[in-house]
């Protein structure tokens, strides 16, 4: 009941006004992603994103080396930096501002991790939108609303036996013990902690693809946006194993889509037709998407003079996470720079994972997993 009370005094705190909570009994019954995982970690903030963070290791260590610093090569490290838009970052914990350095080696490593931040609608939307994922280290600037923290699936531990600190190859879930248990005695699996072929057990990859589904669901986000205005999210316990292998298919599909590691991406559905210099000088915006196919909702988003892609679908381009929508701000980011061959690719890929992940989030509402 204290939790309840305190859902209403946060809200009527942050909004002002009273809320509509009939639904909220039912919200709580959930688990808290934040009780779910073990340890959390904030994004690297470097105070210098100019000289700190690059869209590659070649400009990066040009950018260095101009300021006379030392360039070591074993400090540059994948950086997740925006929705879709990965570079590198000189990782080193003298020049950052704050580097995270006791939480954010987790990600330095195989794993990844949820994206998600308190009360997400507090930027421009009513909707709840601040969901993504990484597999490496991740920019405290990833959602337009600042703040947002990291939810490692796996833990990497430091061998201490060593004169220099080396990780250990073994590593372990960042899952709570009793919420895994309840959902282990509520599916009859048993869990885990890495993904095995043997029958009835299920493990970490598939409680984060049961959690990416479900957040994904237009329809819970609906009926829970008041909630998910307030706080990190809360997930239903799966109701059965059959419900839950079908979330964590299409959960799984969204994650690889999102990392752009699913083959679908390669199945381009955009094109982009004619020859140039490849050059960004045309002001990227929304009112910039020019329909061309009115039944089909399709438009053209041109980049300078001559060139532009083509067929690019309205609901990909409008798609929101974090509070930006990709398909526009990845263009807006590189005004005044020239794209190359896998720049070109990698913006049709993105497009393609925007659209297959509307079309996959309706399919989610089919499901009744609540």
């Amino acid at each position: 009941m204290l939790i309840i009370q305190n859902y209403r005094i946060l809200s009527l705190v942050i909004f002002f006004v009273p809320k509509n909570f009939d639904k909220e009994k039912k919200y709580l019954t959930g688990f808290a992603v934040t009780e779910l995982f073990s340890l959390r970690t904030s994004g690297v903030k470097t105070h210098d994103d100019k000289n700190l963070v690059a869209i590659n290791s070649k400009e990066l260590e040009n950018k260095l080396i101009e300021l006379n610093v030392n360039f070591d090569s074993e400090k540059v490290f994948k950086y997740s930096y925006r929705p879709f838009d990965t570079g590198v970052i000189y990782y080193d914990t003298k020049l950052l501002g704050r580097a995270r350095e006791k939480t954010i080696y987790h990600l330095k490593y195989e794993n990844i991790g949820l994206i998600l931040v308190a009360q997400p609608q507090a930027a421009n939307l009513n909707y709840f939108d601040c969901l993504y994922l990484t597999n490496c280290l991740t920019d405290t600037n990833m959602y337009r609303r600042g703040g947002p923290l990291s939810f490692p699936l796996y833990l990497y531990h430091k061998n201490n036996l060593q004169e220099k600190l080396e990780i250990d190859e073994r590593r372990t879930p960042n899952l709570n013990s009793e919420k895994l248990n309840l959902i282990a005695s509520k599916l009859e699996l048993t869990f885990t902690n890495e993904k095995e072929k043997t029958e009835n057990t299920f493990a970490p990859i598939d409680v984060l693809d049961y959690i990416y589904a479900a957040l994904h669901s237009p329809a819970y986000r609906e009926k829970y946006q008041e909630f998910l205005k307030i706080d990190f999210p809360r997930v239903p316990y799966p109701k059965d194993k059959e419900t839950f292998w079908k979330l964590v298919k299409l959960g799984g599909e969204i994650r690889q889509l999102h990392l752009l590691e699913s083959s679908t991406v390669e199945n381009y559905i955009t094109s982009y037709p004619k020859d140039g210099d490849n050059s960004i000088t045309t002001k990227i915006g929304i009112k910039d998407w020019e329909l061309f196919d009115e039944k089909n909702k399709l438009g053209r988003i041109w980049i300078n003079d001559q060139q532009y892609f083509d067929a690019i679908p309205l609901v990909a381009w409008e798609f929101y996470i974090g509070g930006y929508q990709p398909a526009q701000k990845w263009l807006k980011d590189r005004k005044g720079r020239t794209l190359d061959y896998n720049d070109i690719l990698h913006y049709q890929k993105m497009i393609v994972a925007l659209y297959e992940t509307d079309r996959i989030m309706k399919e989610i509402d089919n499901i009744k997993f609540e």
